[in-house]
């Protein structure tokens, strides 16, 4: 179970949790340089997030009950979901599209970066996703700090798709081969593995990346991940909690809308969670012809879920762990670091903006689309 408690409540919880559960809770505090390893998040009853207010506990039903009851300080209680990548990586092969991308790919030109003199340089960017490859020639080591949050795995991506991601989030403004697929190619990177090389993770990991990249003092933290959700769902108030007391402290969560929809067959899914959450900008997927992507979901409820911006996320070429070095993929999940990579161009360019300005910035200076603003939001974010 996810425990939301009141702000402040977390140097108290530990011992009440322990006496409902009878066993003894692990803390961890990211802005000390308290961060448990994968290892210990995994591992016991009971973990405590101190500086984002949240606990995630092994509980029974009983036990959950008893501690929203008696518990000072327990403002909900959630089930832990499972959270996946949602892409089909496909196979390797050329760039995609009728757009010219000999020197800069089809997704920076649509939103501006060929244009734009900001380059992220200041700017801390995390990206939660399944590592990084480090043997990449496209990365420099000082550029990059990497932590994994996956019990017996270190944060060396055997998957690609975090590769990707932190690629066109961040990769350089002159790759070692092929044209340039970096949004903001001076920003530094923070790459938390809190997804496998499966491709899964836990609330309990999303959450520790969360709290290692504020400790970190990243400004934007990117999340090409998420759980599907039916209808009607409610969206996390733990996540919706955090992500406020993210805001506070002047960093932006950005999230997949996900990829569950099937549009030219009529089936057009929620926004998947975290996206869900109101104060998680949530990121919907277009095309070189700035369609709507066929797989991309919707902001269909009403208590959350709405789509924030729209960006490229079909046919997209990046990074890939090596020997396959790159690789041109679809999904939300590749839309996502588009606006995680304009928001720290926005964030270089406003060096004295809030969290919350740039997010007004963005939603201003938008590009605005045919496609209504539940598929899209205010429409294909834009560099400064």
């Amino acid at each position: 179970m996810v425990v939301l408690l009141e702000e402040g409540a977390a140097a108290d919880a530990s011992e009440r949790i322990a006496r409902v559960t009878g066993r003894p809770v692990a803390e961890t505090r990211a802005a000390s340089g308290g961060i448990l390893s994968a290892e210990e998040i995994e591992r016991g009853s009971g973990l405590i997030f101190s500086d984002l207010d949240v606990a995630v506990v092994e509980l029974d039903d009983r036990q959950a009950a008893t501690l929203a009851a008696e518990a000072e300080g327990v403002v909900a209680i959630e089930p832990e979901r499972i959270v996946t990548v949602d892409d089909d990586p496909g196979t390797p092969g050329p760039i995609a599209g009728e757009v010219d991308e000999a020197a800069v790919t089809w997704g920076l030109q649509a939103v501006g970066v060929s244009e734009s003199d900001a380059s992220g340089s200041g700017v801390a960017v995390a990206v939660l996703d399944t590592g990084i490859d480090r043997d990449h020639p496209d990365f420099e080591a000082g550029r990059v700090v990497a932590r994994s949050f996956i019990e017996g795995q270190d944060p060396q991506d055997g998957h690609g798709h975090g590769t990707h991601c932190i690629g066109t989030a961040c990769g350089p403004a002159s790759p070692a081969q092929g044209p340039r697929y970096g949004v903001a190619p001076d920003a530094q990177i923070y790459a938390g593995k809190v997804l496998s090389d499966g491709g899964s993770g836990t609330d309990a990991g999303i959450l520790a990346g969360i709290e290692w990249a504020l400790g970190s003092g990243c400004q934007i933290v990117s999340m090409s991940l998420g759980a599907r959700v039916r209808p009607g769902d409610a969206p996390s108030q733990v996540f919706e909690t955090v992500a406020r007391r993210a805001l506070r402290r002047d960093t932006l969560l950005v999230a997949a809308a996900g990829n569950d929809s099937r549009r030219q067959q009529g089936f057009i899914v929620p926004v998947s969670h975290p996206a869900n959450c109101p104060s998680i900008l949530a990121v919907g997927a277009v095309d070189s012809d700035l369609r709507v992507a066929d797989f991309s979901n919707r902001g269909i409820d009403q208590t959350g879920g709405q789509l924030d911006f729209a960006a490229p996320g079909v046919d997209v070429y990046s990074a890939w762990k090596m020997p396959t070095r790159y690789n041109t993929i679809s999904g939300t999940s590749m839309a996502t670091p588009h606006v995680a990579g304009v928001l720290a161009l926005l964030a270089d360019a406003n060096p004295n903006a809030s969290a919350e300005e740039l997010t007004a910035l963005a939603f201003r200076t938008a590009q605005r689309l045919e496609s209504p603003s539940w598929d899209v939001g205010a429409g294909l974010i834009q560099a400064p």
